[in-house]
């Protein structure tokens, strides 16, 4: 079958979207922009669903987004095309200089600062595309399933995904600013259903890695995902309580998620986060720090520049459990009196530190409470710091795992949730940009029967 779609690796295709972009700046400044932006990409990939040894899907995807941004003097105008032929570049080029010609001036409105711009581009290793083709992608999809179906006790499987991903992209600006990326981003997934007389349980394990070489084992996964799923027999529900509760590292990032929304400079400059004006003051335990990184080489957030072209660099947000920054793009700094981050767009590689404790350790340190493994719905306001979500996991009594729970809710405020964090474990979750343990809070309320 046929191989996986690839991307010109000579960089003609980063050539040739960088050539447009340039190309597309110099006409909206003829149109009369006085300033204007390009981000252009390209994705490619292989996606293949198995399940119960059968395949489900195969997918080649080949995806192309061309965005353009015109500034008229303080009047903006966007459009976008996923058509790269010469028309409809021309009239996205149109349709964002008439909308900017009749939107309200707004004075923080225009491109980041050009002495912010990137001017040194390291190679950071990003690019290691996979050499699969669609029959071995459904062995090994097919691999997985059957080593944790294999598992006494799985009863049935919702399917393993193998997925193979390339991106290219370019940002160019009429500052003369002109930036070329290029990453890829492999997946693989499954996830299994295990039946008893009380019901069935379902859950899953994943792996997400820039070079399929640093994949785990893909009979570990399978098996990892089948233990999971059998843990889970048997769950029940808890009585309404207050207790210590222990978040698994892949939902401890969510409490990090909720930081970094709380403190990103939309929800700063509408006056609509809790940690509003909290720069220099602690919000977390004194012995917490957390640093971006964005240049760690194959890192899966790393970028040598942001969305707006300003240089990113390595930079503290948490110092000793204290706000030492925002999180800024040109456009938030500016309604707030202050400068770019380099975080338009997002942040790159958080590492949060912790102590020396492993998951084993982490359990003896909560002694009897609940470990979450994993939370539902949408019950966070950045606004006032609640927390209230649905939750399945453990409880844990003297540092042992007692029995599976299910159909909880547990609540807090945010701010006491970091106020009151325990301990952050050395069970760092490294399939994401954000880098942490598993987190130890103090106490929440757990609500059930």
């Amino acid at each position: 079958m046929s191989q996986v779609a690839t991307l010109d690796t000579s960089h003609q295709d980063l050539d040739r979207l960088a050539s447009l972009a340039e190309d597309t700046i110099r006409r909206a400044r003829a149109a009369g922009a006085t300033q204007a932006e390009v981000s252009a990409s390209v994705d490619v990939g292989l996606n293949v669903n198995v399940r119960l040894g059968e395949v489900e899907t195969v997918e080649h995807t080949r995806d192309r987004g061309f965005a353009l941004t015109v500034f008229f003097g303080k009047r903006k105008g966007s459009a976008s095309t996923a058509d790269l032929n010469p028309e409809s570049i021309q009239a996205t080029i149109d349709q964002a200089c008439a909308i900017a010609r009749f939107t309200e001036e707004d004075p923080a409105a225009g491109l980041a600062d050009p002495d912010r711009m990137a001017t040194s581009f390291p190679d950071l290793d990003l690019w290691h595309p996979w050499d699969i083709d669609v029959d071995s992608a459904i062995a090994l999809g097919c691999d997985i399933e059957n080593a944790g179906r294999d598992l006494e006790g799985i009863t049935n499987s919702d399917g393993a995904s193998v997925n193979a991903g390339q991106s290219l992209s370019v940002y160019a600006n009429s500052h003369g600013f002109l930036g070329r990326e290029r990453g890829t981003r492999h997946s693989l997934s499954v996830a299994l259903i295990a039946g008893d007389d009380d019901g069935m349980q379902r859950d899953y394990w994943y792996d997400s890695v820039r070079d399929a070489g640093q994949f785990m084992d893909a009979a570990a996964l399978g098996r990892k995902a089948a233990e999971r799923t059998l843990s889970r027999l048997g769950a029940r529900r808890l009585g309404t309580r207050q207790a210590p509760v222990l978040f698994a590292p892949e939902i401890s990032r969510s409490l990090i998620g909720h930081l970094l929304g709380a403190v990103s400079g939309g929800s700063l400059y509408r006056r609509s986060s809790f940690l509003l004006d909290h720069v220099g003051k602690p919000v977390l335990p004194a012995w917490l720090q957390i640093d971006e990184r964005p240049l760690v080489p194959r890192g899966l957030g790393s970028s040598v520049f942001d969305a707006e072209g300003v240089a990113t660099a390595d930079s503290s947000l948490i110092v000793d459990g204290v706000l030492a920054r925002y999180i800024l793009g040109s456009y938030s700094a500016r309604k707030l009196g202050l400068q770019s981050t380099g975080n338009a767009g997002g942040v790159h590689n958080l590492v949060v530190s912790h102590g020396g404790d492993d998951f084993k350790a982490m359990l003896k340190k909560l002694g009897t409470g609940l470990f979450v493994t994993e939370v539902m719905g949408q019950g966070v306001s950045i606004v006032t710091g609640d927390y209230s979500r649905g939750a399945s996991g453990f409880w844990v009594e003297n540092g042992e795992i007692a029995y599976p729970v299910e159909e909880i809710t547990i609540a807090a405020n945010l701010r006491d949730m970091y106020r009151n964090l325990v301990a952050v474990g050395a069970d760092v979750d490294h399939r994401s940009h954000i880098l942490t343990g598993s987190w130890l809070i103090e106490n929440m309320t757990i609500a059930g029967e």
